[in-house]
């Protein structure tokens, strides 16, 4: 028997066991009796969204979630999947500055010389003001401009005296950086790839060696996305190495609990969470003076990745509640993470039956996403999609149904 077809019979084992009915199993779960009543029967396919919260319910420890889902193959390895994304069409800076120099960069014919290094204090400011930007632009009216902010203030390191080259190349790959999350955003995975492959080489030529471990972090959020959770938590513990700084690694245990969310493994993804919150809450992850790597507009990162990881343990009616606190502490101007976590929320809210207060906070959402696209919350708009979908009698719902439709749409970004 296939591990999808003994998913029925399996939830109904345990159901029975737990002793609930048909009936009081659907009320918890807010799904319709008679749909359960085919999964269980093997008339009906279980959805992943299903079996994690059926997980949740029955105390199933993430067995559920396997029976509907295929382990990926190699993925301990790391390089399976989105680790093939490696792009060809741009070549990678070397980690030496004499292969800096030949590259001879020029922009609107001139070369950048060293009497330009004044002007590093003016790209850090550019580079503020930019990610500000990104919080309400179209990632693909920014890259063009990231990509050349970029290669200007690599061409200043490449012919800048010792002294600034090093503040120079190190602000050049955190441009890098931002300019692949940027890519991530359009929905090019084989450029966020690249770009942050190209951060961590500028990082390694201004001495800074740790930039390369993030690229896996990167790496385990395109791998999550794909629904790898296997695969997000083996590239995500590649990057949690002692020697590396604590931002690095608490970021890294942070993606490793999404990868054990996703998996149904609630106890080493709260392992994750508190190794993640230590980290990112350390007084050495606060005192930088270089650009924050990653994001910069949630205050308490793993706060928020707790909600995030609740919803996909099945735990949805917890998860609203950490989302709804931690979403409160967004900064307003900040409309790309407002959407993010709000779509998130919304998502909570109707996997907990809340029907009307989801389609209430996703409604006010939608009218913003024209201003901010983004790939990587379009999939969680379809899940809302797909959520709301069981609930086609409420008016709120078909209500909804147009504005997630636009949203949607192939050619809306």
């Amino acid at each position: 028997m296939s591990t999808t077809s003994s998913f029925g019979p399996e939830l109904r084992r345990l159901r029975v066991e737990s002793g609930l009915t048909l009936t009081e199993f659907s009320v918890a779960l807010n799904y319709d009796k008679g749909h359960l009543s085919k999964v269980e029967r093997g008339e009906r396919s279980a959805s992943p969204e299903l079996a994690r919260r059926c997980d949740a319910f029955l105390g199933a420890d993430g067995e559920l979630h396997r029976l509907v889902t295929r382990p990926e193959a190699d993925s301990d390895s790391g390089t399976a999947g989105p680790s093939r994304l490696l792009v060809g069409r741009r070549a990678v800076l070397s980690a030496g500055t004499g292969a800096l120099i030949d590259l001879g960069l020029t922009l609107s014919g001139q070369t950048v010389s060293s009497t330009d290094a004044p002007l590093l204090p003016s790209f850090r400011m550019q580079f503020d003001q930019l990610r500000k930007l990104g919080q309400s632009t179209a990632p693909r009216v920014l890259l063009p401009l990231l990509e050349t902010q970029t290669r200007m203030i690599t061409g200043l390191a490449a012919d800048a005296q010792p002294v600034s080259r090093t503040p120079a190349l190190l602000l050049a790959s955190r441009f890098a950086e931002f300019t692949g999350w940027m890519a991530q955003e359009a929905g090019d995975s084989d450029a966020a790839l690249g770009w942050t492959g190209e951060a961590a080489e500028l990082a390694r030529a201004g001495g800074d060696p740790h930039l390369g471990s993030y690229a896996l972090v990167r790496r385990a959020l395109i791998t999550m996305y794909g629904g790898d959770g296997a695969g997000t938590v083996a590239l995500a513990r590649r990057a949690q190495g002692s020697e590396l700084p604590p931002r690095i690694r608490g970021l890294a245990a942070q993606r490793e609990a999404q990868g054990h969310a996703l998996i149904g493994n609630e106890v080493d993804c709260l392992r994750s969470l508190d190794k993640a919150r230590e980290l990112l809450g350390s007084d050495d992850t606060r005192s930088g003076a270089e650009p924050v790597i990653g994001t910069s507009h949630v205050s308490d990162p793993a706060a928020m990745s707790t909600g995030w990881c609740l919803h996909d343990l099945g735990r949805p009616k917890a998860a609203a509640e950490v989302l709804d606190r931690e979403y409160r502490r967004l900064p307003p101007h900040a409309l790309r993470t407002l959407v993010r976590y709000g779509f998130r929320r919304s998502l909570a809210h109707a996997a907990s039956g809340e029907v009307e207060h989801a389609c209430a906070i996703a409604g006010d959402l939608l009218g913003v996403m024209p201003a901010v696209p983004s790939a990587t919350v379009n999939s969680d708009v379809r899940r809302l999609a797909r959520e709301l979908s069981r609930f086609r009698s409420s008016r709120a719902v078909r209500d909804l149904q147009p504005a997630l439709a636009r949203v949607l749409a192939p050619a809306h970004d």
